[in-house]
């Protein structure tokens, strides 16, 4: 009997492992492919395996043959990395190590999002997606990248030293120590190449650098003529303040274009049937510096947040790397060797997006139905067929797609339902940049003064940033920097003729000639992805992304602070208030009659009186403001709207909407057409308003009722995992104040650096060191980040500084 008991008992074992170990399809099949529950339950290889890693000290002394020298690495009690080598290479391969340890997953994502290549792990649902991202021509930008790379020596040997890290620490991971999400996804991690620090890079310049509305501002000047489209659509909002001091001389003679010039009407005709497939959430960013006379300390603080989407991980992994000649602290981005926004013991630096755009559109003129033939300058010319395979989990066969290069790039839809279909894309990220392009963050890591700081941003190509500078001398300074194209008048704004190469950039504005300023009278410098110049810079650059208001406030603010103290930079990252609010309820109140209102509406119409155009998280103020506007601009704009899911077309700019109330509240757009009356800005604003009023009211008799839960902050886990998210935080902040939190964007880095004799830095983003959801790290400062608080950072003078607490320490030998 007890055989009997004990041969069932393994069968029905045997049968449950056996179970447990087949991976499962949800959907049919464009369905999911869950990972094999027996792995992931496993007590010796799943889960279990990850829960807070790091404070089983996840990273342990070990020996290398190749290692030039010991290195040593203390973790603080955030888990940051402070790395001490003998030389460069050293500390870029702990680098490389370290942010493999705790970021390997996101760093595997981000590459096979760049390469498209999310299909062979997540399955045929994300086929679409892998597609264009080769199509936009991703994977063939990550190539060139590496091309260039390969050509300089100090290239070749720093990202080498990187790899050899990422990939030291690939080598020793048994399948238990794998991140969970290899897990979940039922995958392992790749080796690290040269190639996929390029498409970590490209990812970049995919959120950065590809901001154009050229086939937009087409159909909306097909739709309303060459008058009404400058009317709704000027490129220049006259209350702009540019980043580059107005007045700033420029100490140079301008290369002068070719003479051809670009007609308006160039585009017309190219309207499609479309949901636009573009994310125009803004993704901006704020930096400033004040020189020395305007601390009380009477040396420079230098500020900088950079507004990307909010993620978990995190974007940023903060460290320390010192080595000879380099003792540099700040965040990377987890596969790209070095700090990217930091300080070092004599400058500091920070970043935000120019916006200057780069990426066109062309109209081909194919000779033939396959459209793999086209007019170029009078002649045929032979389109590069480029056929992609694809490995598509659960599926047994690759999958091809095949992609037609032009002259000018790719072609990237080619759906007789998708408003781009045979249009050419020619975008700057696919050019080789220069070869020493990835050490110009190094260079800044090293750097000791200014011309340091230039040496190395001529080096740097794209995407283009704006690079703000401080050093303990007292200098200041900020650089609009990147490869630009030197343009002709009006040359980026609408889809042009790829039939001549009349149509082409003429050439790019030289690196000693992009707008620089050093030393402003004003004692203060700010970029707030703006304009980046006044109208006397002698070239002409577009942008779909220049901000309005973020940096008018900013100026408005610096230019009235003196005697400023490390706390009063914080409160102004800190800022709710927005000019957006302050210009747009105030135009809209002026005709709004009180005396016609109900007594409910009468009562919100003093509560927006009162409002003192703050987005802080408990007031109810900030929710109806939006909701009243967003109401307003869609009745005014109804015309446009009517368009909103079925045509890519281009939206006028808040600013200009305020400034149409304000000075021409009769225009014409105010009547709505779907009406016998004849509309005027007051009808609107009164209509909109109480429209606001009825669909508010049951909201605002909750206690709840706030603008935190109505905009519902959420930070998502790069996988969609509601699990391994922070949803619904309670915070405040507006996408047009210098808080610019929205629902999923916001400042993903807030640091604050007081320059001088002794360097002090702080700073705090909304997550942690590391990848693992089950680890104390992976979430640490949000509630420091939603509250406002920052951490002092912990900047080591040498491998001996105990001011503050390690909790362990590592060597590499």
């Amino acid at each position: 009997m007890k055989i009997l008991k004990f041969v069932i008992s393994l069968f029905f074992t045997t049968g449950l492992v056996y179970l447990l170990n087949i991976p499962l399809t949800t959907g049919g099949k464009t369905g999911t492919t869950l990972p094999p529950l027996g792995h992931f339950l496993s007590p010796f290889t799943g889960y279990w395996q990850n829960a807070d890693a790091e404070t089983r000290q996840l990273f342990k002394s070990f020996e290398l043959p190749d290692m030039k020298d010991k290195v040593t690495v203390h973790f603080d009690e955030r888990m940051v990395p402070h790395i001490f080598a003998q030389n460069v290479e050293d500390v870029l391969f702990a680098q490389g190590y370290i942010e493999a340890g705790m970021r390997l997953w996101q760093m595997d994502l981000l590459t096979r999002v760049s390469s498209g290549r999310l299909a062979e792990v997540m399955g045929e649902k994300l086929l679409e997606n892998d597609k264009l991202m080769r199509r936009k021509g991703m994977l063939y930008a990550a190539l060139n990248s590496e091309k260039a790379w390969r050509k300089s020596p100090e290239s070749m040997k720093l990202i080498g030293a990187y790899e050899r890290g990422v990939n030291a620490w690939i080598d020793q991971l048994q399948p238990k120590d794998y991140p969970i999400e290899f897990k979940l996804l039922n995958y392992k991690p790749e080796r690290w190449s040269m190639l996929k620090t390029a498409l970590i890079r490209q990812y970049m310049n995919l959120t950065l650098n590809l901001r154009e509305e050229d086939l937009e501002a087409s159909n909306a000047l097909q739709i309303f003529g060459e008058e009404t489209f400058k009317k709704l659509f000027p490129e220049k909002n006259p209350k702009q303040i540019p980043i580059i001091p107005t007045g700033t001389k420029w100490n140079f003679n301008p290369v002068k274009p070719g003479e051809a010039e670009t007609k308006v009407s160039e585009g017309i005709g190219l309207i499609k049937q479309i949901i636009s497939e573009k994310n125009l959430e803004l993704v901006g960013s704020n930096n400033w510096v004040v020189d020395g006379s305007k601390t009380i300390s009477g040396k420079p603080i230098l500020c900088n947040d950079p507004h990307l989407q909010l993620s978990l991980p995190s974007i940023w992994f903060e460290v320390q790397l010192n080595a000879p000649q380099t003792n540099v602290y700040g965040v990377s981005i987890p596969g790209l060797p070095g700090v990217v926004i930091g300080f070092n013991e004599d400058i500091a630096w920070g970043v935000t997006n120019v916006g200057i755009d780069v990426a066109d559109w062309y109209n081909m003129e194919w000779t033939n139905g396959e459209k793999t033939t086209y007019i170029l300058d009078g002649q045929e010319k032979k389109a590069d067929v480029v056929v992609e395979q694809y490995k598509v989990k659960g599926l047994d066969n690759m999958l091809y797609d095949t992609v037609k290069w032009t002259t000018w790039g790719p072609i990237v839809y080619e759906s007789s339902s998708n408003g781009w279909q045979g249009l050419a894309l020619r975008w700057l990220s696919h050019d080789e940049p220069n070869p020493d392009d990835i050490l110009a963050f190094l260079g800044l890591n090293q750097g000791t003064n200014y011309n340091d700081y230039r040496s190395a941003l001529k080096k740097y190509a794209f995407p283009a940033q704006n690079f703000v500078f401080a050093d303990r001398h007292g200098d200041i300074a900020m650089t609009v920097n990147g490869r630009f194209p030197m343009k002709k008048t009006g040359q980026g704004l609408f889809v042009q003729n790829g039939n001549s190469t009349k149509n082409a950039w003429q050439g790019f504005i030289p690196m000693d000639q992009v707008p620089i300023s050093k030393n402003p009278t004003q004692g203060y410098l700010v970029s707030a992805n703006q304009k980046s110049t006044d109208d006397t810079y002698p070239y002409y650059y577009n942008s779909a992304a220049f901000d309005s208001f973020r940096g008018r406030l900013l100026n408005r603010a610096l230019s009235a602070m003196d005697s400023i103290k490390v706390e009063d930079m914080m409160a102004l990252q800190l800022f709710d208030y927005s000019i957006h609010a302050e210009e747009g309820l105030t135009a809209m109140l002026k005709h709004l009659d009180e005396g016609i209102l109900s007594d409910r509406e009468r009562m919100i119409f003093q509560k927006m009186k009162n409002w003192e155009f703050d987005f802080s998280k408990e007031k109810a103020e900030p929710v109806i403001f939006q909701v009243w506007w967003e109401k307003y601009y869609q009745s005014v704009f109804d015309e446009i709207m009517v368009f909103k899911d079925s045509l890519p077309i281009l939206q006028p700019e808040y600013w200009r909407l305020i400034e149409m109330t304000e000075k021409t509240p009769e225009d014409p757009f105010f009547d709505k057409k779907n009406t016998p009356e004849k509309e005027t800005a007051k009808e609107i604003v009164i209509q909109s308003f109480r429209s606001t009023c009825d669909e508010l009211a049951d909201a605002m008799l909750s206690a709840s009722f706030s603008w935190s839960s109505h905009k519902k902050t959420s930070i998502m886990h790069l996988a969609r995992i509601p699990a391994f998210s922070r949803m619904d935080l309670d915070v405040g902040g507006y996408r047009h104040a210098p808080n610019a939190i929205s629902e999923v964007n916001g400042p993903s880095w807030r640091m604050v650096v007081e320059l001088g004799d002794e360097v002090k830095g702080w700073g705090v983003f909304p997550g942690g060191q590391s990848g693992n959801p089950g680890s104390k790290y992976y979430d640490i400062d949000i509630e420091k980040w939603r509250s406002g608080n920052y951490n002092q950072l912990f900047f080591m003078k040498d491998a001996f500084d105990t001011r503050q607490k390690i909790i362990y320490s590592m060597e590499i030998n």
